[in-house]
């Protein structure tokens, strides 16, 4: 796709602004200890689970209706407001660490992450559609989620010393402190309400939606008619549906594991201030497979399926070396699980044609919080019984059913069919 010159440093901006949010997003030193501070608090393997599921529960009572918010008002507002309710549920942690602080923390961790989601992916999307850019979607996301990685990866450096130096209070506040600058970043994001893009070059954004009798942009739909719109659209539209519950298949369960990756990392002997180092080689993997997003649009649905075998069987491997050295297998494991991540995403925004892309999007996540619900329960009675390594091990085996479930979905006799990328196929 051509793009007049005249837009490039709109989409720069875009860009720009969408990295620093995302990076100062994950730049919250707490990240690579809460798991110690929960167990030095003297929390257990299933009480540290039940704050997980009580976080995963928020999102699914709010992500859907906060998606047709975003959808109906403003996605940027939502973007500002985000990153306010973990700062103040950091303060929690850090003044009060109790059971019932961790909680109240996570309710407000679990609403702003509700908040983000579905509206950063939407009005990214949306604004990349209007400035005859859609095409460049999956490398902005995919550099994103790098970003992301690379504050999580900041935070794995600097939290040690930072420890050291102030303890969890000093943790705390520099959490706070990167909270609130992601507030400040998000209100440079530009921002179209859908009504004003009908001239929109591309087949999938407003203009076409039009065409075809839908509501041409979300200033004429309220919250409810909008919310409507989405999960009709959801419900109804079976390529839209399939790529939906793509992304709770591939997102969840890895997602999960991220949150029970110190505890591993302890488990394998090294020094409490050490285990943000090894947190470190799987930000590294994530950081790489975030890079590799352009890349891999080009991976039929068998390819997609390989890549989810690879990172099934690293993850299971490095768990089970109970070694520092099997974080190098577990780093990519999740760059596999990253770019799959991210692929799945892409899918889903190249499927949704209706007004309610944001809603559409938080139905998604909304299906990640289920999952990852059940994996939450599941994990601490494997855990409990077995140890994190086994846990972790048997986590990858959805992975091989999805992986299967792929291929067998592909009729082998259609050979165009089977060669189509994992996005448009």
């Amino acid at each position: 796709m051509i793009i007049s010159p005249a837009r490039v440093p709109a989409i720069r901006r875009l860009a720009g602004t969408l990295y620093g949010y995302a990076f100062l997003t994950d730049l919250v030193l707490l990240y690579p200890v809460y798991v110690l501070l929960f167990s030095d608090t003297g929390l257990s393997v299933g009480q540290i689970s039940s704050l997980f599921v009580l976080w995963s529960a928020t999102g699914i009572v709010l992500e859907v209706p906060s998606g047709a918010w975003a959808d109906a008002v403003s996605r940027r507002l939502l973007l500002v407001l985000a990153p306010l309710l973990p700062a103040a549920g950091f303060a929690c942690w850090v003044l009060a660490p109790s059971y019932p602080a961790f909680a109240v923390g996570f309710l407000l961790w679990g609403a702003g992450g509700a908040l983000r989601s579905g509206a950063l992916e939407a009005l990214v999307f949306t604004e990349l559609d209007r400035l005859g850019a859609s095409d460049r979607y999956a490398r902005v996301m995919g550099r994103a989620r790098t970003a992301e990685v690379l504050g999580a990866a900041g935070s794995g450096a600097l939290a040690g010393p930072v420890l050291a130096v102030g303890g969890y209070p000093g943790v705390g506040a520099a959490s706070v402190l990167a909270c609130l600058l992601a507030a400040a970043v998000a209100t440079l994001f530009p921002e179209h309400r859908p009504a004003r893009l009908a001239e929109s070059p591309t087949g999938s954004g407003p203009a076409a939606a039009e065409r075809r009798g839908q509501p041409d942009g979300d200033d004429d739909l309220g919250w409810l008619a909008t919310l409507r719109a989405g999960l009709a659209e959801a419900r109804a539209d079976r390529a839209v549906r399939a790529a939906l519950l793509l992304v709770p298949a591939v997102t969840a369960i890895w997602g999960g594991l991220d949150e029970y990756a110190g505890l591993l990392a302890r488990d394998t002997g090294v020094a409490d201030a050490a285990v943000p180092l090894l947190l470190l080689l799987l930000w590294a993997g994530m950081t790489a497979g975030g890079l590799l997003a352009p890349a891999g649009e080009r991976l039929t649905t068998r390819g997609y399926a390989g890549l989810l075998v690879l990172a099934a069987s690293a993850l299971a491997a490095g768990a089970l070396v109970g070694r520092p050295a099997g974080f190098l297998l577990l780093a990519v494991a999740f760059a596999a699980f990253q770019l799959a991540t991210v692929l799945a995403d892409v899918r889903l925004q190249a499927r949704i044609t209706g007004p309610s892309r944001a809603t559409v999007t938080s139905v998604a996540g909304v299906a990640t919080d289920l999952t990852i619900i059940a994996f939450y329960g599941g994990y601490a009675v494997v855990a409990g019984a077995a140890g994190n390594a086994v846990a972790f091990a048997l986590a990858a085996l959805p992975y091989l059913a999805v992986a299967g479930r792929l291929v067998c979905s592909r009729p082998s006799r259609a050979r165009p069919a089977a060669g189509k990328s994992v996005v448009t196929g």
